[in-house]
């Protein structure tokens, strides 16, 4: 049986990495620095801790990686209380999955971001754990550690754990965490083919994310 599932949130449930795009632009801007095209496929799935010193450190934005952190994050909360961009059946999913299974949410974004989206979305009581990569010593995305450290909380078999990803490094750590994944890539940054074909689904929507496919993900034997 299946005893847990686990969502990621950025590019998942909510279609915000083309807000944390856009944020992380207008600050290059801002320090009148050119943003390099190759930042943003590797600022995906890093830690806050990560992410912050690639755009001191390499991107020039800051001046140093904690103010650089504390300006993302203030105009990412302020796009998302203007307008948090829910994807099409997000709330409906949770929902749906809640009354069979333990929810958890493992995401990249801080915590303060976490807390905020799920609030806005209406489903922070169906989430039973919420876990941030840059919180302890968990590594980033692709490493598995906040995903492992999520299904211990819940006392869930990685095996039977499934995880939900959009992107690349996203749908890696679930599969170095021993997790079955099912993919809901979106257009931005979509994940290269040989990733994807390491899923053990692939949905263009999640309306098709039912109960029925996340209970035969469960391994045989």
């Amino acid at each position: 049986m299946i005893q847990a599932v686990i969502f990621d949130l950025d590019g998942t449930l909510i279609d915000t990495e083309p807000v944390w795009e856009s944020v992380r632009r207008e600050l290059a801007a801002q320090d009148g620095i050119e943003w390099p095209e190759s930042a943003s496929r590797a600022m995906m799935g890093m830690s806050t801790r990560e992410w912050s010193s690639y755009m001191s450190d390499v991107v020039g934005i800051g001046p140093t990686a904690e103010i650089a952190a504390r300006r993302t994050i203030d105009g990412l909360i302020e796009r998302y209380d203007r307008d948090l961009p829910v994807l099409p059946g997000a709330r409906e999913v949770v929902r749906r999955l809640a009354e069979h299974w333990p929810l958890a949410v493992a995401s990249s974004s801080p915590r303060d971001l976490i807390e905020h989206a799920l609030q806005a979305l209406g489903v922070r009581d169906l989430i039973a754990v919420a876990r941030s990569t840059e919180e302890g010593t968990a590594r980033g995305k692709p490493h598995p550690d906040a995903f492992l450290w999520v299904a211990s909380q819940l006392d869930a078999d990685p095996a039977r754990t499934v995880v939900i990803e959009d992107s690349a490094s996203g749908i890696q750590a679930g599969l170095n965490a021993g997790m079955p994944v099912i993919a809901v890539p979106r257009p931005f940054l979509t994940p290269p083919e040989d990733v994807l074909a390491r899923a053990s689904a692939v949905l263009e929507h999640l309306d098709n994310l039912t109960v029925d496919l996340v209970r035969d993900l469960a391994p045989t034997g």
